[in-house]
């Protein structure tokens, strides 16, 4: 019973300060977050294994509809080239100074390896509404922040699958250590390819034929579950299998009808997804923040920077001018999803401690809060020297 009272606080708790903080301006996941804090304020016993079943799910959902909404790999291939340059650019940046902050704490090889992997998501979502209310979305910055956030995903899930692996040694495997992993996830890719190719087509149209009620939406259910526990099989993360699932079958016309897309997202971002974020809250330790000292502003600083710097950079690099480049690095400086996962399987597989996590976690919160405000003015500072120039007037 205190288990079914506490996950309905939950689902209650993260849609009533989820709209609060969308009406204050900020992402919901805000909002969810403190929920999960809350939790751990208000029940003393709190039901820990069934909450992070639940939270496990999310996890799985959220990065299974960001490969089955937001990825296409037809659209993708066009527009990849172009951001590639300022999407790697800003990866590196974000990936050496996450790697060199750990090197200056003296964490092990694999604990900076983590938080070099951690630094290096970007969450588009977090100041989409910003480039939507501006009317910049459909700008040349805009389309190119939105395919490299979508290749900066990808590039994640695939440093996430080899610092997994590395996990199963507990150190930098040898060369036939590194054969072997490359092996399973060729065979695991290639797997699913097959699938994706062959089988799950199919699979649907047969389902689309049923009498029995939501069969085709039943499906795709069992594919974001079955590729996670093909992936978990293959000594990969169950989110990663999920991510590809989700990405194979966002090719397959009948998987994304929109009535069968409506329930989906129903199941994930109504109920799964924001108590993986209030999990991530709960996880959350306050004193241990505080006990963290400088490591948490060098954190936010590094962690922000790195992007902005590298977004600058590789904007330049590809003919922006200094405002478009300046828009496109605060643009990618935000994380929220895929960031989040990443750290409750460091924090889950025992990489990082609980000061590192919350952190980490403090980290993404600053990031949702900064990114938007500072993201507006640069947009308007770029129309203001426009029209002071007579450009565009």
């Amino acid at each position: 019973m205190s288990a079914l009272f506490q996950i309905l606080f939950l689902i209650f708790s993260v849609k009533i300060l989820g709209e609060a903080s969308e009406r204050a301006g900020f992402p919901a996941v805000m909002g969810e977050i403190l929920a999960g804090i809350l939790l751990g304020v208000l029940f003393l016993d709190v039901e820990t294994e069934v909450i992070a079943f639940f939270a496990q799910l999310g996890a799985i959902f959220l990065l299974f509809t960001a490969g089955y909404k937001e990825v296409s790999l037809r659209e993708l291939k066009p527009a990849a080239l172009v951001a590639f340059v300022p999407t790697f650019s800003q990866i590196i940046f974000a990936f050496v100074f996450g790697f060199m902050l750990g090197e200056l704490f003296n964490f092990s090889f694999l604990q900076s390896f983590f938080i070099a992997v951690a630094f290096s998501p970007t969450s588009i979502g977090t100041v989409l509404s910003t480039l939507i209310d501006l009317n910049y979305l459909s700008s040349k910055p805009g389309t190119i922040m939105l395919f490299s956030a979508i290749l900066d995903d990808i590039i994640g899930i695939s440093l996430l699958s080899i610092l997994i692996t590395f996990t199963r040694f507990n150190l930098v495997p040898s060369v036939s250590g590194v054969l072997t992993i490359a092996g399973k996830i060729l065979l695991f890719l290639l797997i699913m390819y097959i699938l994706g190719k062959y089988f799950f087509p199919r699979i649907f149209v047969y389902a689309q034929k049923m009498h029995e009620k939501e069969a085709v939406f039943s499906v795709v259910v069992m594919v974001a579950l079955f590729s996670a526990y093909l992936a978990e099989f293959f000594d990969l993360h169950a989110t990663i299998g999920a991510f590809i699932g989700g990405v194979l079958i966002s090719e397959i016309p009948l998987a994304k009808i929109q009535d069968v897309q409506s329930k989906v997202e129903g199941l994930a971002d109504g109920i799964l997804i924001p108590l993986f974020f209030a999990f991530i809250g709960f996880s959350i330790d306050l004193q241990d923040l505080v006990n963290a000292g400088i490591f948490v502003p060098l954190v936010v600083l590094l962690a922000l920077s790195g992007k902005l710097i590298g977004g600058f950079i590789g904007s330049k690099a590809i003919g922006f001018d200094f405002y478009e480049s300046l828009i496109f690095g605060i643009g990618v400086m935000p994380r929220a999803g895929i960031e989040l996962v990443v750290l409750s399987i460091g924090r889950s597989a025992g990489i990082i401690g609980l000061e590192v996590f919350s952190a980490m976690v403090f980290m993404v919160i600053i990031s949702i809060l900064v990114s938007p405000p500072l993201l507006k003015f640069a947009i308007q500072s770029e129309r203001k020297n426009k029209t002071e120039n007579g450009i565009g007037a």
